[in-house]
């Protein structure tokens, strides 16, 4: 990839994709922002728009973006919010079309046009309310596709990348998923790119993989931290840990790796 031209996604978003690719589902009624964070409405398209959920610490303190995996929604990290806050860390969760407080239906193209309108809706809200710490940028499972589209697109604008049970290719991960890839001639080449896009962020980058990962192989995240360029990069192995459980296998240790990488940034 030598030009940063927006790719196409036709190929991914055919309804027998779509059907196995996005699994949304809502809020339930009433579960509103617990303690101090905040929810917000961000328009991404005419009568659409997607939430998030702010988790605010300090002025002066690292602020992370999350993209969250599939079946997930932003209500799911109202623990771990208070925990980076704990940290020094303003973590700012957010949503795709569809799921959570979101309007709109999931596609491939909404959430990686999304993905742009969300991180430029964010900056500017930490700007216009006065938080100046690094920005981050962090994506889980499917949401690796919108860090690592932004890291590519924006590197001159984020001061490190996390990548967390990330997937380097698409095509085994459609197979997995029960997609007849065969059947619709899905190639590699009509994917994400993941690996053309981390070979392009130079600046510190954490890699963290469970050692069993039922749906996006170890060998992904290695991947994918055998591609970055980066002189400051770093690969955490949760051990014993699969796709599901891998936070609460590795707490300990994926704690400290983001907060070592956010120490380098001082």
């Amino acid at each position: 990839m030598s030009d940063k031209t927006t790719r196409k996604y036709a190929a991914l978003d055919q309804p027998q994709v779509l059907a196995f690719l996005f699994h949304p589902r809502h809020e339930y009624p009433g579960q509103a922002a617990p303690g101090a964070a905040l929810d917000v409405s961000i328009p991404v398209a005419e009568e659409v728009t997607v939430g998030g959920r702010f988790h605010m610490a300090h002025p002066g303190g690292p602020n992370i973006l999350f993209f969250h995996g599939n079946g997930e929604i932003v209500g799911d990290y109202d623990d771990l919010g208070p925990i980076y806050n704990q940290m020094g860390v303003n973590f700012l969760p957010v949503d795709y079309r569809g799921y959570g407080r979101s309007t709109g239906r999931p596609t491939v193209a909404a959430m990686m046009q999304d993905c742009h309108t969300i991180f430029e809706f964010a900056r500017y809200w930490l700007l216009d309310n006065r938080y100046q710490g690094p920005l981050i940028v962090m994506g889980r499972s499917l949401g690796s596709a919108s860090a690592l589209e932004l890291a590519w697109k924006y590197p001159e604008q984020i001061d490190a990348l996390i990548v967390e049970s990330g997937f380097a290719y698409v095509k085994p991960l459609l197979h997995l998923l029960g997609v007849n890839v065969a059947a619709i001639g899905f190639e590699e080449s009509e994917g994400f790119g993941h690996l053309d896009k981390i070979k392009t962020f130079e600046k510190p980058t954490l890699i963290i993989h469970a050692e069993y990962d039922h749906i996006i192989p170890f060998s992904d995240g290695q991947a994918l931290f055998d591609a970055s360029p980066s002189p400051d990069k770093h690969f955490l192995k949760i051990p014993g840990a699969n796709h599901n459980d891998i936070f609460m296998r590795g707490m300990t240790d994926y704690l400290a790796a983001v907060k070592d990488l956010l120490e380098s940034l001082k």
